[in-house]
C-alpha cells in the first residue's frame, strides 16, 4: 500500500490532490486547519476506496508536526510527501500589512521545514522516499506586486533545487510544484484577471503526472511558465519598467 501524506489538503490545490491520489491500496494521511472541510475531503477519498487518516493540525506548530510526522511513517513508511500548506494574503497599503507578511513568510517557508525536515533523513536512511514542495510561477523572481508571496515562494523553489541536487545520489526524490492560477481559496480573494485561470482537478493530474515521472521543476500551464522564466533572465530595469502593469496581488 502506497503512503501520502498532503498538507493543506482541505481546500484548493491539496484538496484536489487528495481526490486525485485517492483510490484502492494508498493511504492518505492529510492535514488543515478547517475540521469541516478535512473531514469532507476525508469521506469523498474513502468513497474512492482509499485509507484515510486526518489530523487538524497548524503545519507552524514544529512539535506538534515532528511527533505527528515520525508516528505516521513509524507505522506505515511514507512514499510521497506533498507540502502543499500555505498562504497568500494583503500587506499592500493596509493597516496589518508587517502582520501579514511575516505570516506569509512563517507559513509558506517556515511550515514547509516543519513538514519535510522530520523526515528527509528517515528517507535517506532507508534510500527510498519523495518530497514535493509547493511553490510557484511567482517564485521564479521576486515579484513587486506581490513581495512576500513571491519571495517566500522563490525560496522555497531554491531550497527544493538545492535538495534535489544534495541528495540525487541517495534514494530521495525531489521535486519543486510551481503552478499559475489555480480556482482555490486563495485566488478567490484576487480582484484582477487572472490569466489561464485552472481548475483543481487539471492542475492536479499535471502535478501526479510530473511527480510520476520525477521532474525536477512542475512548472504549469506551459504559457505562462514560458513567461516567468523568461521574465526571470531579464535585467533588473526592464523588470521595473514591466513591473508597473502588473496586479498588485496584496
Amino acid at each position: 500500500m502506497k503512503h501520502i501524506l498532503i498538507t493543506g489538503a482541505s481546500s484548493g490545490i491539496g484538496h484536489a490532490l487528495a481526490l486525485e491520489y485517492a483510490e484502492p491500496d494508498t493511504k492518505l494521511s492529510l492535514t488543515g486547519r478547517n475540521k469541516d472541510r478535512l473531514d469532507e475531503i476525508a469521506t469523498l477519498c474513502r468513497a474512492k476506496g482509499a485509507l484515510v487518516e486526518t489530523k487538524l493540525i497548524d503545519v507552524m506548530d514544529r512539535a506538534a508536526m515532528t511527533d505527528w510526522l515520525l508516528a505516521i511513517d513509524g507505522a506505515d513508511p511514507l512514499d510521497l510527501v506533498i507540502s502543499n500548506a500555505g498562504i497568500s494574503g494583503g500587506s499592500n497599503g493596509v493597516e496589518n500589512w508587517e502582520e501579514s507578511t511575516r505570516d506569509i513568510f512563517a507559513v509558506n517557508l517556515a511550515g514547509t521545514l516543519n513538514t519535510i525536515l522530520p523526515l528527509i533523513p528517515i528517507m535517506i536512511n532507508r534510500n527510498q522516499g519523495q518530497i514535493a514542495l509547493m511553490s510557484s510561477l511567482a517564485g521564479f523572481r521576486g515579484l513587486g506586486s506581490s513581495p512576500a508571496y513571491s519571495a517566500s515562494k522563490v525560496a522555497v523553489k531554491a531550497y527544493g533545487e538545492a535538495l534535489r541536487l544534495r541528495y540525487q545520489e541517495t534514494g530521495l526524490k525531489v521535486n519543486v510544484i510551481c503552478p499559475g492560477f489555480v480556482e482555490s481559496r486563495i485566488t478567490e480573494k484576487n480582484n484582477f484577471k487572472m490569466p489561464f485561470l485552472m481548475k483543481g482537478d487539471k492542475a492536479a493530474r499535471i502535478i501526479r503526472k510530473g511527480i510520476a515521472q520525477n521532474k525536477a521543476i512542475i512548472a504549469f500551464p506551459f504559457p505562462m511558465a514560458t513567461a516567468v522564466r523568461l521574465f526571470s533572465l531579464m535585467p533588473l530595469g526592464m523588470v521595473e519598467l514591466l513591473s508597473k502593469y502588473l496586479p498588485s496581488k496584496e
